[in-house]
């Protein structure tokens, strides 16, 4: 039986105190030509045969299988108490804290999370997080534009080529000008990228880890950027954020993230939570909600939203963004995660990732016609060129239960060859043995 909440007294006393006699009227105002004939739906189903349903539909997916995709995403290993902790009523069910008397923990966290992600990227300050990624990346972008009054940004080719597509979708109606430099053999182009820094750059924006696995230190580029008053946007990866050069270090003004790989499974997409940091004299810009620290009257530590530039606060010609609502269960998700493992946790984390990928590089170019794309640092994901279609492997392959990683060719055209295979602390030395063998078989 379909729950129904409201009897018919009830729906009359609601009519009557709207004043209308009948559901029907409250569509009046939309003319008969536009109102739809039928919805379509199916007949009702009991809850039994939902579930049974959705249980079908589930066991088509292949969560069986050995994976070495990464390209931005990655399976690293949570601990059972992130889903414990981050899984209590008092967090999986609250809402937006704008009621600081009564949403003292949550605030908290939050306020906890922007310290944490301010000390792995060693920033000055941070948001309570944003969608993902990409739209930190967008957002960075945009502080740019509006501290600097630029209008062109330049963009290495070697950025996620699944930002580099939203980031052309979100400003497509912005009257922007963004240049993409283009990469070399998965490394980036640094005197092209300087040559198209000049006087009327908002901001260089680039990655670390890149797209490729490549590792680069872009202190002289943020350098150059600032001589020429522009910002130095920098997009990296947490885990390895533990081991590398930080954005700090390199002169970062504005460094983002995707926060999956800290405390978020993959769940085939999401959700998953966007991290920015800035420089302080940048803190007016950043888009979305910042918890800070302060005392009551009594001298008690107490919690609040402070710096609020979102629509639901000013008007909304003045908002630095309207799409920038934080994940605040994801964001407590990072923080129980980077608290648990704590840095020699997470340094180790990173290291084992980096070990088993110098692993599989070792073996896989040990096979006939397979060589690294570059000779450039990588992290814990490398790109190889192999003899053969990068898709005709990871079709067969994945068909054996093996996803050997992710084809390039599917973003950069020309490089149809050339396979990005990611590892991390979940890979164990026998699956790369048994992932090379396999790959030995085909070519």
């Amino acid at each position: 039986m379909p729950f129904v909440p409201h009897s018919p007294e009830d729906v009359s006393v609601m009519l009557d105190a709207i004043g209308v006699n009948t559901i029907e009227d409250l569509f009046a105002d939309i003319p008969a030509e536009m109102r739809p004939k039928s919805f379509a739906l199916p007949k009702g189903l009991s809850e039994m045969d939902v579930c049974s349903r959705l249980e079908a539909l589930s066991a088509r997916n292949r969560t069986d299988v050995v994976s070495f995709l990464g390209a931005g995403f990655y399976d690293h290993h949570i601990p059972k108490a992130v889903d414990a902790l981050s899984s209590r009523g008092e967090f999986y069910t609250a809402y937006t804290p704008y009621q600081p008397e009564a949403a003292q923990g949550t605030l908290q966290a939050i306020f906890e999370f922007q310290t944490a992600v301010c000390r792995l990227l060693d920033m000055d300050c941070a948001n309570a997080s944003v969608y993902d990624g990409g739209s930190a990346l967008f957002e960075a972008m945009m502080m740019a534009v509006r501290a600097t009054r630029r209008r062109k940004l330049v963009i290495d080719e070697a950025l996620s080529p699944i930002y580099r597509t939203m980031l052309a979708s979100y400003t497509s109606n912005l009257q922007l000008e963004l240049v993409t430099v283009p990469h070399r053999d998965g490394l980036p182009d640094m005197d092209a990228l300087k040559a198209s820094v000049d006087d009327t750059c908002a901001a260089v924006v680039v990655q670390n880890p890149n797209f490729f696995g490549a590792i680069t230190d872009f202190t002289d580029l943020f350098t150059h950027a600032r001589a020429h008053k522009a910002l130095g946007v920098i997009s990296v990866y947490p885990v390895m954020q533990s081991v590398l050069k930080t954005p700090g270090e390199m002169g970062a003004d504005i460094a983002v993230a995707d926060g999956q790989s800290i405390g978020q499974p993959l769940s085939f997409g999401g959700p998953y939570l966007g991290i920015m940091t800035c420089t302080k004299p940048l803190v007016r810009q950043i888009p979305g909600r910042i918890v800070g620290r302060t005392q009551d009257v009594d001298g008690r530590t107490g919690y609040v939203l402070t710096l609020q530039a979102r629509e639901q606060h000013i008007r909304r010609a003045k908002a630095t963004s309207n799409i920038c609502s934080n994940q605040a269960l994801c964001a407590l998700r990072s923080l129980i995660h980077l608290t648990l493992l704590g840095p020699e946790g997470l340094v180790r984390t990173a290291e084992l990732s980096m070990e088993r990928a110098r692993y599989a590089a070792e073996r896989l170019t040990a096979l006939p016609g397979v060589e690294l794309l570059h000779d450039a640092p990588f992290g814990n994901e490398f790109a190889v060129r192999l003899p053969v279609s990068a898709f005709e492997v990871v079709d067969r392959l994945t068909a054996r239960g093996y996803v050997p990683g992710f084809p390039v060719g599917r973003y950069y055209p020309g490089m149809d060859n050339v396979l990005l295979v990611a590892c991390t602390e979940k890979h164990s030395f026998e699956q790369v043995g048994i992932l090379a063998e396999m790959l030995g078989g085909i070519l």
